[in-house]
């Protein structure tokens, strides 16, 4: 088995360059017109903010933008480049289902959810956002939760802020079902467990097991079943009772089981060049009408290729 996981986390140390991007961020403090909230509270000129969204150098959150009345939400990230951005066309877009208030897809391995410090425009956010607004220049998706840019799977994006706003207030208490496949190094003692601890942030932004005495860690439930597993690697079925950062890989972690890819928090083999950790399921009730959703994707078959006719399937 590879390195302890404390010690991992103790030695591990992150050092690297800040990208300098010819880029400059401002954070939304009132729903406006974007023309008007250039002018008004940027203080632009109305010809030099025409200029910008003329000439492609606007974008939300990464989502190039050029309409001068695209509505801004408090709380967008409005962001002006010195190159252009523009818009790109999404006929591969893995779209899972969509109806007028919600877009689900199957996120790709290696995508951002959204914008990070370091990359703006490669996100599944603005593949969601071009595709929409090919069809209707005025459309704009809202970011109700994520997944870690190395993990695939279900990933859903909301149409208007009033749902957005229902779903992010009670997302924990309105989410019912978030299913996982993972695999991990070695076979697991258990082959069912709820396995309930602790996690908090390190200065490192590293997430770790704690006590539940350890002021600031929340509390994490995780509930796995084995499904396959052979002499090297097994394969888990995950639901989880709570979403916190890296809740899977660090519960996994601390139990000396690394998902398979994660030299995050440990070193275990890639044997499938990523992550092997895929987000399958995503039930959700609607708080504004009731309904029921429940998005679903298929395994990757490359997760399940690791297991030859020699493996043992978990009843």
């Amino acid at each position: 088995m590879n390195k302890n996981y404390k010690q991992n986390l103790k030695n591990r140390n992150i050092k690297e360059e800040k990208k300098v991007l010819d880029i400059k961020e401002y954070k939304v403090k009132e729903e406006k017109e974007l023309l008007s909230y250039l002018i008004e509270n940027l203080s632009f000129s109305r010809n030099n903010a025409k200029n910008l969204l003329s000439h492609h150098l606007i974008s939300i959150d990464g989502a190039p933008v050029s309409q001068f009345n695209f509505m801004l939400s408090k709380g967008d990230t409005l962001i002006i480049s010195k190159r252009p951005i523009m818009r790109k066309k999404r006929s591969d877009l893995p779209i899972i289902f969509e109806n007028d208030e919600i877009i689900a897809i199957n996120k790709p391995y290696g995508l951002l959810s959204v914008a990070s410090d370091k990359e703006k425009s490669s996100t599944a956010y603005r593949m969601v956002m071009d595709y929409l607004q090919e069809k209707d220049r005025k459309a704009r998706v809202y970011v109700v939760h994520r997944l870690d840019k190395e993990t695939s799977g279900v990933l859903m994006f909301v149409k208007n802020e009033r749902l957005k706003d229902a779903l992010t207030e009670k997302w924990n208490d309105i989410v019912t079902k978030r299913g996982y496949y993972a695999v991990v190094e070695g076979v697991l003692n258990k082959k069912e467990d709820r396995v309930i601890n602790y996690l908090k942030m390190n200065s490192l932004n590293l997430m770790y097991v704690t006590s539940s005495k350890d002021k600031g860690a929340y509390r994490c439930v995780t509930n796995y079943k084995v499904i396959k597993e052979n002499d090297k690697y097994s394969l888990l079925d995950i639901n989880l009772e709570s979403g916190r950062k890296n809740q899977i890989r660090v519960t996994l972690g601390s139990m000396k089981h690394y998902v398979l890819g994660d030299d995050k928090y440990g070193e275990p083999e890639n044997p499938l060049n990523r992550l092997a950790l895929h987000a399958y399921e995503l039930c959700f009730k609607n708080p504004l009408d009731g309904k029921i959703y429940d998005f679903k994707c298929e395994m990757p078959k490359e997760f399940n290729n690791l297991f030859n006719k020699n493996s043992k399937k978990i009843t």
